[in-house]
């Protein structure tokens, strides 16, 4: 066993490259103008070829006039014994005419001894600054990220909600049929959807119910490196998925469960509890 797990560390390595910028799949989020406020409170578990490497959690709150969302994570399982690691992101932003606007991002990744914190700031979809630190050498082969590619977009975690528009059949194929435009502090890249299948799924506490599954189609456009080996392999994939549920009182899904296929088997992320509840809208909104 211990053999296997050490050819593994590696993949699951190259895994983790493969996983940040798709961690929370990014779609386009809003909350209806009239809708209640609401909470997701969802725990993951993230395995490599069936073998735990991770456990997160993910906290949403929405109402009608402002969002913030907090996702966390860990190396677990057999992970640690080879490198020790965690994560957390955080977002905020106002909801304008039904669509979340997003403010502020701020992500910070720690593997051993090094932390890299990434912050962004917006403003009506376009970003006003944003930084990596420590600063990354610069490197001639990055493709550059130019003032035009900061705008209209959001940030991965504003972008990981899917906001179904009208009154019409909140599970239906159409939508999963959506293409969005995502910056995440070094990268530029856009992720479109497509339907596959509907699925029915139950987590260990929380959420049972049908849940939309939607191919996942990643195309980057700048600040990332073309002949690095995990761009290369997302850019071919054909096999990414995502499986969407959706928050109670709105009209938005969020991620159940994301699989990524690898050398040595599907890297996963799936939610163990998706407790989502809403309530009914404050007299005065936060912030105001």
């Amino acid at each position: 066993m211990s053999t296997s797990i050490r050819r593994l560390f590696p993949a699951i390595r190259r895994a983790e490259t493969f996983a940040w910028p798709l961690t929370f799949v990014a779609l386009v989020a809003a909350a209806e103008p009239a809708a209640a406020q609401a909470t997701l409170d969802a725990r993951y578990e993230a395995s490599l070829a069936g073998i735990e490497v991770g456990k997160g959690a993910w906290v949403i709150q929405v109402d009608d006039n402002w969002y913030s969302a907090s996702a966390s994570g860990a190396t677990s399982g057999v992970m640690q014994a080879f490198s020790s690691g965690h994560g957390r992101g955080e977002s905020q932003g106002r909801v304008v005419n039904g669509q979340l606007v997003p403010s502020s991002y701020t992500a910070s990744i720690t593997g051993g001894k090094k932390t890299e914190t990434i912050r962004i700031t917006l403003a009506n979809g376009n970003v006003k600054d944003s930084s990596i630190e420590p600063e990354p050498p610069p490197d001639d082969d990055r493709i550059p990220v130019t003032d035009a590619h900061r705008r209209g977009v959001i940030d991965p975690m504003t972008a990981s909600f899917l906001r179904v528009p009208g009154t019409g059949d909140l599970l239906s194929p159409e939508s999963c049929r959506i293409s969005t435009p995502i910056f995440d502090g070094r990268m530029r890249y856009d992720l479109r959807l497509e339907y596959k299948r509907t699925e029915t799924i139950k987590a260990e506490k929380g959420y049972r119910g049908p849940a939309l599954v939607c191919a996942v189609y990643f195309n980057p456009v700048s600040g990332y490196i073309p002949d690095r080996a995990a761009i290369k392999y997302l850019i071919k994939q054909r096999d990414m998925e995502v499986w969407l549920a959706p928050i109670a009182g709105t009209r938005v899904l969020a991620p159940y469960k994301l699989k990524i296929p690898t050398p040595l088997g599907n890297a996963v992320l799936e939610a163990t509890q998706f407790v989502t509840e809403a309530t009914p809208p404050k007299s005065a909104s936060r912030g105001q």
